[in-house]
């Protein structure tokens, strides 16, 4: 009789990961979300409900799959160097899609406004459109938004110090100037005197600045757990990805904003 003895060890640094719900679980939730999301804008009976029902279950599905990858990089081990590289590789990639995504954005607005047809009066901004002045709360959001990464800047590099202090503190000081542009932008929504249905200019100011707020959101989220991971002595001087992938991230929230900034509100106006 053969018996044959199988090793669990593993002769290669990489993490096979186990099976999981969670992907196909977000997957069939952003979908959800998407068409309940398309149908609520037009204005479909109740599609509104569904809407928020899918967000909730985006958030959820995220936020255990989130868990689990926390888990297996904390306290499995899983997370060698070797993965780290690969899931950096991966954070790249995606801020590249995100930058494209932008760029699609920022060409159709300029299609428009080089050059206006007639039917927008053959100018730009448009008859009827009274553009945000660039000088007002616009430039005020650009230093809060600037500053914001500059702070998480010296929150990165106290982490790699070991000054865990400075991280904490940097971190918070970050959430606090992303939490204070949200609102901000909000405001200026608020208050302005177009809105996304004002033709071309308000579609195109609107989808990008709002997009953009999307973003926003999301990095605070991002730069949030990477602080509470800080405070419960989970990130190390040298074993940071998730914090470090949400401080690019938020880099390059910053240099999008520069350059909607440039263009819609300063050129724009």
């Amino acid at each position: 009789m053969t018996y044959i003895i199988r090793s669990n060890f593993q002769n290669h640094p990489f993490h096979l990961v186990s099976p999981s719900p969670w992907p196909i679980y977000t997957s069939i939730s952003l979908f959800t979300l998407t068409v309940n999301a398309a149908l609520s804008m037009h204005l479909f009976n109740n599609n509104y409900v569904y809407t928020y029902i899918a967000l909730a279950s985006v958030i959820i599905s995220m936020t255990l799959w989130f868990r689990d990858i926390i888990s297996e990089g904390t306290y499995l081990g899983n997370h060698t160097m070797a993965v780290q590289k690969g899931l950096n590789l991966g954070v790249h990639l995606f801020i590249i899609s995100e930058a494209l995504f932008f760029l699609a954005i920022f060409w159709a607005y300029f299609h428009s406004a080089l050059t206006p047809v007639v039917e927008l009066g053959a100018q730009w901004p448009p008859m009827g459109i009274q553009p945000v002045d660039p000088f007002e709360l616009p430039l005020l959001n650009t230093v809060i938004l600037l500053s914001s990464g500059a702070t998480i800047t010296y929150a990165h590099h106290s982490l790699i110090k070991g000054d865990r202090k400075g991280a904490i503190f940097g971190a918070i000081f970050t959430i606090k100037l992303a939490l204070i542009f949200t609102c901000f932008q909000g405001i200026e929504y608020n208050v302005s005197s177009f809105t996304i249905s004002d033709g071309v200019f308000g579609t195109c100011f609107f989808f990008g600045t709002g997009f953009h707020g999307f973003h926003v959101i999301i990095g605070t989220a991002f730069l949030a757990v990477g602080c509470f991971r800080c405070l419960v002595y989970q990130l190390t001087n040298h074993h940071h990805q998730g914090f470090e992938s949400g401080i690019l991230y938020w880099h390059f929230v910053d240099i999008v904003w520069l350059f909607l900034y440039a263009s819609m509100y300063y050129w724009g106006s």
